[in-house]
């Protein structure tokens, strides 16, 4: 009997400890901003946050960067080095923001080249994929669409999907976008992964990203400023202070330029680069699909 027992006890522990295994496999830890959840929470939990945060983004945007992003969003647009006809995918861009510039300069491109073409020639219609996992950020940028006159566009295509499971089919985007959007994806790994998957040979990946300042002086005045005043602002204007700090918190959880760089090359990308902004406050990083 006391033999039974002890091999009952051990065949209890035995499955314990598988349980606990298995659960391990399907349940890992990951970063929300400074506290440490589980990967199911962390898509739920940023969910809340960009469903918070709609009605206000583009205010807070303009408040927390001095009205600087929009420069910002210029310059990786120019980066990009947009084209009439191109097939171009914004992931993380439900405000449309950098949607919009891409198919300005297209469209901008085009005309002028119009003047000195023939007219049998044709320049293809742009077609330009905003894709975001939030519907509630997919309405801000349907919203400003409306206003600007596009709301019934053919170049512009409204998506909701996942940055580490797009729908869209392999090879067959010409540049891929994502701005103020990786560090929020569980598995910045395979987001990269399926940005290298729908991209065309010769395609670019460009990412604009809140990054790491390297100067010790402007280092310590940018820290106050992110955990002292954005939280504070976020708190007054958007009635939403922890909103706004797990986001200051977010950026310091993400990659160095160098480290996020690195894993670009990963994912199977080349000629690499990266180009501070103010320092270091952003970065915008890209490479070529060979």
């Amino acid at each position: 009997m006391a033999l039974r027992s002890a091999w009952r006890s051990r065949g209890n522990l035995l499955r314990s400890v598988l349980s606990s295994s298995s659960s391990s496999l399907h349940s890992h830890a990951t970063s929300f901003g400074f506290k440490e959840v589980s990967e199911e929470e962390k898509g739920e939990l940023v969910g809340n946050v960009f469903t918070s945060v709609a009605s206000n983004y583009d205010l807070m945007n303009d408040l927390m960067s001095v009205g600087l992003h929009r420069l910002w969003k210029d310059r990786l647009v120019s980066k990009l080095n947009p084209f009439p006809g191109m097939k171009h995918l914004d992931v993380a861009g439900g405000t449309g923001d950098v949607a919009f510039r891409v198919l300005d300069a297209a469209n901008n491109i085009a005309r002028r080249a119009e003047l000195d073409v023939s007219a049998d020639e044709t320049l293809g219609e742009t077609e330009v994929y905003v894709c975001d996992i939030n519907p509630a950020m997919l309405n801000v940028g349907k919203k400003h669409a409306a206003e600007r006159g596009l709301s019934g566009s053919r170049s512009l295509i409204w998506v909701e999907g996942n940055a580490e499971a797009l729908t869209f089919q392999d090879d067959s985007m010409d540049a891929y976008t994502i701005a103020f959007g990786i560090r929020n994806v569980t598995h910045i790994e395979k987001a990269l992964s399926e940005a290298y998957r729908v991209l065309r040979r010769g395609g670019r990946f460009l990412c604009l990203e809140l990054s790491h300042v390297k100067m010790p002086i402007f280092k310590q005045i940018y820290d106050t400023y992110s955990f002292t005043i954005i939280p504070k602002v976020g708190e007054l204007v958007a009635g939403d202070r922890d909103s706004y700090q797990y986001l200051v918190e977010s950026i310091r959880r993400f990659p160095t330029q160098e480290k996020f760089a690195e894993m670009i090359a990963d994912a199977g990308f080349q000629n690499v680069e990266y180009e501070n902004l103010v320092g270091g406050v952003v970065a915008i990083h890209s490479g070529l699909k060979l």
